[in-house]
């Protein structure tokens, strides 16, 4: 997943493009309206290959570029009247919600379903939805842990393993300037994960965004920035910028991000030298960080049913998630792709690869993109002082309870 406040600046990361004049489906079964959601930095490379696609499986394509952060509500708005593309590259907490409208297809059944076993596990499960396969996995995210190594090596210090340890080494790295922490709620997730915590409990039903173990991982946040071992932005908005921009100008030592962000960190004087940049976990458990990505969903009631079938099943193979991987430094979603010479020569992806294999699942859900709002305020709050953590958490369960999550329990 990218989050919202890197998209409009994942969740814009890398730059939405703006909405350009987007259609729809033609009604001729043998061309596939392909709506594309990837940022300016990538959007060519999945042109191509959509392109390729159609020419080597007798069929045409069309791709239209869709603002990240436009698209779920262009998408919803356009095919609740039988219009939209015949593709949608959705992100992963999309799947759900679109399959209890109706308005993506079950795959189930398909020939796109019927070996799944090359996929990362926890890439599959956002795809499912009450038994039922309706999307195709395209790239996965994971958070990791970037720092410059010219600052920790001259400061005598390793990337820490923990956040214990990362408050012991922050003197030697600047104090506050150790760790920029990002006020964006999809950034507190790896906090909340390591003291094993969470938002919800869907199969209990239960709401427990508020429970020790996650006021426990929220708090830490807060410690942090009071003990001066790590900084962040109160201006909520503009804090994936802010901190970008300390990182590459050398100010801050550590920050926390995904493979998205290493085009711009290296693209920067301060990692020109590419082998600047290093790359661990992120502190904490063994899977501190959320399953992310995209997948590729099916319009219901698309004209072009079996054309769309072959453009995601070749959109999604291994030679072309590995074209992808090689050439933008996303993460494939089938481990045969991480084995080919030119993935696994790439340092990024290589890093990333062991952080992709053990993210931290999240709730796939209806709502499941309903929930990151308002704890994105709660968070806010707790990092800027104005709220106490427990309380905060406790009236962000309330808003779940009364006004998301209205058949779910407290804790």
């Amino acid at each position: 997943m990218r989050p919202k406040a890197t998209v409009t600046a994942a969740l814009g990361l890398v730059g939405a493009l703006t909405l350009a004049g987007c259609g729809g489906s033609t009604g001729d079964a043998n061309q596939v309206v392909y709506w594309d959601t990837s940022g300016s930095a990538e959007s060519a490379v999945f042109g191509e290959i959509a392109q390729e696609c159609g020419r080597t499986g007798g069929y045409q394509v069309r791709v239209e570029t869709v603002a990240f952060d436009q698209a779920l509500n262009n998408y919803k708005t356009a095919a609740q009247g039988g219009q939209g593309p015949d593709v949608l590259r959705a992100d992963v907490g999309w799947v759900s919600q679109l399959a209890q409208a109706g308005l993506i297809q079950d795959l189930s059944g398909t020939p796109l379903v019927t070996d799944t076993a090359d996929f990362l596990p926890n890439t599959l499960e956002s795809t499912k939805f009450e038994g039922k396969t309706y999307a195709v996995p395209q790239v996965t995210d994971a958070l990791a842990l970037f720092y410059n190594k010219r600052k920790l090596d001259a400061a005598g210090v390793k990337p820490p393993q923990s956040w214990d340890e990362l408050k012991a080494v922050a003197p030697k790295l600047g104090g506050e300037n150790a760790l920029f922490i990002n006020n964006d709620e999809y950034y507190a997730l790896p906090f909340i994960y390591t003291h094993g915590g969470d938002l919800v409990n869907p199969g209990a039903r239960m709401i427990t965004v508020n429970s020790p173990e996650t006021a426990r991982g929220v708090q830490v946040a807060k410690d942090l920035l009071d003990a001066k071992a790590a900084r962040t932005s109160l201006d909520q908005p503009n804090s994936y910028t802010s901190m970008k921009t300390a990182f590459t100008t050398g100010e801050t030592a550590m920050v926390i991000d995904g493979p998205w962000a290493v085009t711009e960190f290296t693209s920067s004087p301060e990692f020109a030298d590419p082998a600047n940049l290093g790359i661990a976990p992120v502190p904490g458990s063994a899977t501190p960080s959320p399953v992310g990505g995209h997948d590729y969903v099916i319009r219901q009631g698309s004209d072009a049913t079996e054309a769309s079938q072959k453009f995601v099943a070749c959109m999604s193979s291994s030679a072309n998630q590995a074209k992808v991987a090689a050439k933008l430094g996303l993460l494939p979603t089938r481990k045969s792709a991480y084995d080919d010479p030119a993935v696994a020569a790439n340092p990024i992806v290589s890093a990333f690869r062991p952080l992709a294999a053990t993210t931290h699942t999240r709730a796939w859900i209806p709502q499941n993109s309903e929930l990151l709002e308002p704890l994105q305020t709660a968070y806010g709050d707790v990092l800027s002082g104005r709220k106490p953590t427990q309380a905060a958490l406790d009236e962000l369960a309330q808003t779940y309870q009364s006004t998301i999550l209205t058949d779910y329990a407290k804790r």
